[in-house]
């Protein structure tokens, strides 16, 4: 929930028409005190000044104490001309803003004992509860997030698409007729980019279905030398391609050539020695007398 008034960054503030309202309204609090006294003991009207914003006195609870403000730097002024300015700060009792507080900042003319309100604002405190950070939503995205009926259009300036006039690599290789298929509508626009082919190619082989894999390392041949493998076309036609074995855990997924699973093509099941096969229980009594009382 966010209160009526708040800007994009989570801040409650008073334009400058309102704080000169709000300081109008206000008692003025004058007196011949340091200019700094003046502005600490002003906690009431800073406390009006935070109702006033909050909506409610029962939504800004008890006073936590003041700062002054670091002074302004302006080409050729003084410091001392641009008068002093200290922060009040107050709780936070909105619902769902727990150790937030609010920040009212008074300000003082140089020469003049009249306290305004320069700004009033609803800042995070340590304790206070944030929300994450925003993060684009293509960076959000993770693999398997897309579902049926969602649309995932890709940038035009994503790294991984080139244009398919400008690629030297899987496309067309007449210029000529890869011109007149892209005016006819008949080609690609895009196609993989070096940076895309390369992204995808270490997807794929660092995977399940790459050379590292617990079933690459106990298979009997690599994909490369089997007769179910599929190679890709173009520059990756040597290094990832299809598995079209049925029977195979890899089928119908793209593999790496250094892949391999047990439904090789070339596996063969062969035994060292012949051994008999016994079907009965046999029992050899030569060696046993029977015994009889």
């Amino acid at each position: 929930m966010v209160p009526h008034g708040t800007d994009v960054t989570g801040r409650l503030r008073t334009d400058s028409a309102t704080s000169g309202t709000m300081g109008a309204m206000s008692d003025p609090i004058r007196g011949s005190r340091p200019d700094d006294d003046l502005l600490a003991a002003a906690v009431e009207q800073a406390r009006a000044a935070a109702v006033e914003t909050a909506g409610s006195a029962d939504l800004v609870g008890e006073h936590l104490g003041s700062a002054p403000e670091a002074a302004g730097v302006a080409a050729g002024v003084p410091a001392a001309a641009l008068g002093e300015a200290r922060t009040h700060s107050f709780a936070s009792r909105l619902p769902g803003y727990v150790g937030w507080y609010w920040a009212v900042t008074l300000a003082r003319v140089p020469g003049d004992d009249v306290v305004t309100v320069d700004e009033v604002v609803l800042l995070p405190g340590e304790q206070a509860l944030l929300a994450p950070a925003w993060v684009p939503w293509h960076e959000r995205l993770r693999p398997g997030d897309l579902s049926v009926g969602d649309v995932l259009p890709a940038t035009e300036d994503d790294p991984r698409l080139v244009p398919t006039y400008a690629a030297g690599d899987d496309a067309a290789d007449d210029p000529e007729a890869r011109v007149v298929a892209h005016e006819l509508g008949l080609g690609r626009e895009r196609v993989l980019s070096h940076q895309g082919r390369a992204e995808a190619t270490a997807r794929w082989v660092t995977g399940d279905f790459g050379p590292r894999s617990a079933m690459a390392r106990q298979a009997p041949g690599p994909c490369g030398t089997c007769g179910f493998w599929l190679p890709l076309a173009g520059s990756l036609r040597g290094v990832v391609g299809a598995c079209g074995n049925a029977y195979s855990p890899a089928d119908g997924h793209v593999v790496a050539a250094d892949y391999g699973c047990g439904a090789h093509s070339q596996a063969t099941l062969s035994t060292t020695e012949h051994e008999e096969i016994v079907t009965s229980a046999r029992y050899d009594t030569a060696d046993f007398d029977v015994l009889a009382e």
